[in-house]
């Protein structure tokens, strides 16, 4: 299992880490509720569970050793990254969960290659390419343009249907609504109680953009 990452200052991060190890934030331990491994559409709770969030997590077996996710910046600004060449994939899942200080977003990716994204904070939510203003919940919002996707027909992934999920009781993710796909990026938001620092890396096996949010 890989991850990578890299802000818009040109900082990049490659590091090795095992099955559903990354939630641990490199303490050695794989923390109850790593959206990474989960079921469809999943929202847990995992530092205060909540009543309403839905679904469970699944364990991580056999994962063994640690490694650090990038740390999270001192700002607000853009992460981005290249997809791998010839990379095809489609969201095949999106899962949630809250970890002690930062809300997690998983979106699945099934198909060939890795993907590429830009990840930044947005006024208002527009659909594109239609250009109309889009209602997500919250106060602050991500736009998630993932690179190197296609559409199912092509990637032989069914997408995934679940749009929009909206957990309950989150400390910060209040609505991820995924759009869609055009000329080979999937747009996604992100709609969150309000503007924090975020990072945003890639798994592998399967493939996978986690997007990390500060309380």
């Amino acid at each position: 299992m890989t991850w990578t990452g890299a802000r818009a200052t040109g900082w990049v991060t490659i590091g090795v880490v095992a099955v559903g190890m990354l939630a641990a934030c490199g303490q050695g331990s794989s923390p109850a509720g790593d959206p990474s491994t989960s079921g469809a559409g999943t929202a847990t709770a995992t530092v205060a569970p909540t009543p309403g969030s839905t679904g469970t997590a699944a364990a991580s077996p056999g994962a063994t050793g640690t490694a650090e996710p990038p740390p999270f910046p001192a700002d607000t600004a853009a992460d981005t990254a290249e997809p791998s060449a010839g990379a095809a994939l489609t969201v095949s899942d999106v899962t949630v969960a809250t970890h002690e200080g930062y809300d997690r977003v998983v979106l699945t990716l099934g198909g060939a290659g890795a993907p590429g994204w830009r990840v930044e904070y947005v006024a208002a939510p527009v659909d594109d390419p239609s250009g109309q203003p889009l209602a997500v919940a919250g106060a602050a919002y991500l736009q998630v343009l993932i690179d190197g996707t296609g559409y199912p027909y092509d990637t032989g992934v069914a997408e995934w249907a679940g749009s929009p999920l909206q957990p309950s009781g989150l400390p910060q993710v209040r609505e991820v609504n995924l759009r869609g796909v055009f000329e080979g990026q999937t747009q996604a938001f992100v709609g969150l109680d309000h503007t924090a620092p975020f990072r945003v890396f890639a798994l592998t096996d399967p493939a996978r953009l986690v997007i990390d949010v500060q309380h």
